[in-house]
């Protein structure tokens, strides 16, 4: 396992939101650079959201939530679709949210960051990294829901075509997301490049069907305005209520909007919203009105009563298509949340491979990606029916939205200096609508909501235990350390032999002596000619420059401190990083570089500390994680494991 981080000095979230000298987010693009990230974008951030007119208008209308499909209660929950895409999505995130960036990087645990700034971890700020991590872990669980109601939600159409199909669509769809998650391999910006002209074609139909309903209906505008969906809850109350979670489907790509930011910037993201896919959502949801108001018998499935019969089998071909990549906000948003948990030390390592030269943020984690996989075939043969996933649908991902709110609020009253007043009128209203979806979506826990509720409460099992058991194992390891200046010393009174080479020993701790190298001296006498304490930080901002990547400090007699930084969504690759320090006294050669390593292995044990079950946990989490050697990219033919046994 990696190691402990030092138990001096700044812990992770201590230092978050803090520069590095030296270091600037990538400029924004322009020009054909500018036009190339959006199409992407459409592809891999708005396909969730993009997708959501195949079955929200359908979903209001359900014979349970008893309400009828009139024209007072069509132009009502009009009104709340059109004010739901502007407030939550537009102003909030689109406007908002993606103001409050992590040099760049986007998602609730670089908001987190923001919100913990050097030495304010004490008080309520504790509170605000557990809501960011139980937002983070709440992720996951729609996550996996996401892809496995769009593509579903999309082969169903087949079914509608003809019972034929019938038979076919649960094998289709499984078959469908299998090829999905095989297609992540090879990385955000081919998936981009492959998906965003599809999924511009999408939008594009779905704003033609929208206006070829509505200059026959043009009447249905009249929902833009507040007081129809005013007049919905005064007429239909409680019924109006359950309404509400259905309506939340509309939003439901606004958090992955965030997450994914990271992986194409802030200005193409907003760039395809407003010129694209907003207009192309409102045109469609108003037509599936402007449907319902003259034929209500259209409710069972209004987006594909909109289609020509001449046309049925191609948009439906085209929905599928468009449904594979809407799956693609939450499987790219989970790739960026994972690894910025990693670094922040709030997750084991796992394989992290980078997929593009140019975009930090593009990324691809397979243990990730296959755990996803597995989950949407699951759940698509638990639930059988798009409708009962959508039931399940939203109950996670408002409690996030939630916790995005109020993060939002401390970022912008402490970053950005906006006046209180104004920050208590502006979030106190997200939040309320925030607050509105969440309790309309409680009612949705009982017919499979739990299952995100169950995935995100293992997600936040496992960060919060990783962290503390990491920040545990620093003491009871920091217990056996001895200060380097103390070891320096002694090697200068008691000098032992000295072999040929250079030595590099990994320990989180900057101050003291790595445990390994004394088991090292211990059992085989010897000293290397050349001897590395070598000692990694990740520090809270997403990329670090590279003439703030190495410190290196001489301690005499051969030995060197060496202090290597990288930002959270960087790989650290240890043996590029030494071999570009230029020193005559110091130096890495492939052959003649020998690193050492600790490889603990834990007992649960009931000191003080956590919960057995917890330590456990921890202990398990750290058998699977990925080595150290290979995390590091260090050649394993150049690596000694020195193991000792730590009670936890």
């Amino acid at each position: 396992m990696d190691p402990p981080k030092p138990p001096a000095g700044p812990s992770d979230l201590e230092r978050a939101g803090s520069e590095v000298a030296g270091t600037h987010p990538p400029p924004d693009p322009t020009g054909r650079r500018l036009a190339l990230l959006s199409l992407a974008a459409l592809g891999v951030v708005y396909g969730d959201i993009g997708t959501s007119p195949l079955y929200a208008m359908r979903e209001a209308f359900l014979a349970e939530h008893g309400v009828a499909p009139t024209a007072a209660n069509v132009l009502g929950v009009l009104s709340l679709i059109f004010w739901a895409l502007l407030v939550v999505v537009t102003l909030k995130y689109v406007v908002l949210v993606l103001r409050a960036d992590n040099r760049g990087e986007g998602g609730i645990l670089a908001l987190t960051a923001l919100v913990t700034p050097m030495g304010t971890m004490r008080g309520g700020r504790w509170v605000l990294i557990l809501f960011g991590l139980f937002g983070t872990a709440l992720l996951y669980g729609d996550g996996m829901i996401t892809p496995a109601i769009s593509v579903l939600s999309a082969v169903e159409g087949l079914e509608f075509a003809t019972p034929l199909f019938a038979p076919y669509v649960i094998p289709l769809t499984i078959g469908v997301l299998v090829g999905l998650f095989a297609m992540q391999r090879h990385g955000t910006a081919g998936v981009g490049r492959l998906f965003g002209p599809i999924t511009l074609v999408w939008f594009v139909v779905l704003g033609i069907l929208g206006i070829s309903h509505i200059l026959e209906e043009p009447s249905v505008l009249a929902a833009v305005s507040p007081l129809h969906g005013a007049r919905f809850f005064a007429e239909n109350r409680g019924n109006a209520f359950l309404v509400l979670g259905s309506v939340f489907l509309v939003v439901t790509g606004g958090e992955a909007l965030y997450a994914d930011m990271g992986h194409f910037g802030r200005r193409p993201i907003r760039l395809a919203w407003y010129t694209l896919v907003l207009p192309a959502l409102l045109l469609n949801y108003f037509g599936q009105g402007a449907l319902l108001l003259r034929s209500p018998e259209a409710v069972e499935h209004p987006f594909y009563r909109m289609v020509p019969e001449w046309g049925l089998y191609p948009t439906i071909a085209l929905a599928t298509a468009a449904t594979v990549i809407a799956s693609q906000a939450l499987i790219s948003g989970s790739f960026s949340l994972t690894m910025q948990a990693v670094q922040f030390g709030y997750s084991p390592r796992v394989r992290i491979e980078h997929t593009s030269a140019t975009e930090i943020g593009q990324v691809y984690l397979p243990a990730v990606n296959w755990a996803l996989m597995i989950a949407c075939i699951g759940l698509v043969l638990g639930f059988r029916t798009s409708s009962n996933l959508a039931a399940a649908y939203g109950v996670a991902l408002t409690n996030s939205m939630v916790v995005t709110t109020l993060l939002l609020y401390v970022v912008a009253r402490e970053r950005w200096r906006w006046s209180a007043p104004l920050l208590l009128l502006l979030c106190g209203t997200l939040l309320a609508v925030d607050l509105a979806f969440w309790g309309a979506n409680l009612f949705k826990i009982s017919r499979g909501g739990w299952f995100a509720l169950l995935v995100g409460a293992a997600g936040f099992a496992v960060l919060t235990t990783w962290k503390k058991g990491r920040r545990i194992l620093g003491e009871r390891m920091g217990d056996r350390t001895i200060p380097r200046e103390w070891f320096v010393a002694d090697v200068a009174e008691n000098p032992p032999l000295r072999v040929p080479g250079t030595a590099v020993f990994m320990y989180g701790n900057a101050e003291g002596t790595p445990p390994a190298l004394l088991h090292n001296l211990k059992h085989n006498k010897v000293l290397h000619e050349r001897v590395v304490f070598l000692c990694i930080l990740t520090e809270e901002v997403p990329y670090v420059a590279a003439a703030d990547r190495r410190e290196v400090t001489p301690l005499g007699q051969g030995i060197f401190a060496v202090l290597l930084r990288y930002g959270f969504m960087e790989d650290v690759d240890v043996p590029a990083a030494l071999q570009a320090i230029r020193r005559a006294d110091l130096a890495f050669p492939a052959m003649e570089t020998t690193y050492f390593l600790g490889r603990e292995t834990l007992i649960p044990s009931r000191k003080p500390g956590m919960a057995l079950w917890r330590e456990r946990l921890f202990a398990v989490l750290a058998r699977n994680a990925t080595s150290a050697a290979a995390y590091y990219r260090i050649p394993p033919n150049r690596v000694v494991e020195i193991g000792t046994q730590i009670e936890l």
